[in-house]
């Protein structure tokens, strides 16, 4: 019985814990739905933006944390099951996922390269009808960074935000999709390790959940 009370409030802190960094994340993702989606970036891919992929991961890192912290504070049958099916299923999404983006990798480059320079077309013909800035200028001044593979993306219209200095017209001298390329293959490794991690706590959060459910279908405590 100890030991399963012991169980039963670890999963209680882990998952208050995953709902308050859920939620935190869910505050990020309004917070860049109030000031800039950076839809433009891909055209085609507008509807999932980094911010609306940012506000939707924290509503579902909100629900499933909420869902096991109240199913095994209350011991309730009907809660533990569902964090145990949702669980499962981000799991199952998520190697999906993994597995096709190392299966098609070189067409989801192309893919996005294509999309870059449609976004980037569309951004330099905004600029020509008057427009300041855009999502582009915020990206290649957060990350120092220019066009896609280079400056002379842009052509003949370079934006300010790709200057080093103010006072200079020397341009970065990488693009910003070569940048995101490039360090995403130095941290290879880390990302391999962040999602065998992700699926551990996710493995252990199911066994837990069905531990829990099992004890209270047989002794026939709690809600059902």
């Amino acid at each position: 019985m100890s030991c399963l009370k012991c169980l039963k409030y670890t999963m209680c802190v882990v998952n208050f814990v995953f709902f308050v960094c859920g939620a935190t994340v869910f505050g990020f993702g309004i917070y860049l739905m109030t000031f800039s989606r950076f839809s433009s970036l891909l055209p085609s891919l507008q509807a999932m933006s980094i911010a609306n992929s940012v506000f939707i991961t924290g509503i579902i890192i909100t629900c499933v944390s909420f869902l096991g912290f109240l199913g095994a504070l209350k011991e309730n049958r009907c809660l533990l099951i569902s964090f145990f099916i949702l669980l499962f299923i981000l799991m199952l999404v998520e190697l999906t996922g993994a597995c096709l983006l190392l299966m098609y990798e070189p067409q989801i480059e192309e893919f996005i390269d294509k999309d870059l320079k449609n976004g980037l077309e569309k951004s330099n013909e905004s600029r020509r009808n008057g427009t300041v800035e855009d999502d582009w200028d915020k990206v290649q001044m957060a990350f120092h960074c220019c066009g896609i593979r280079n400056h002379t993306d842009w052509g003949t219209h370079v934006p300010k935000s790709c200057i080093k200095h103010s006072n200079e017209t020397h341009h970065w001298t990488q693009g910003c999709f070569t940048k995101l390329k490039d360090a995403f293959d130095e941290n290879l490794l880390n990302t391999g390790i962040s999602v065998i991690v992700v699926c551990v706590i996710e493995v252990l959060g199911m066994c837990f959940s069905m531990t829990l459910f099992c004890h209270i279908s047989q002794t026939g405590l709690g809600y059902k």
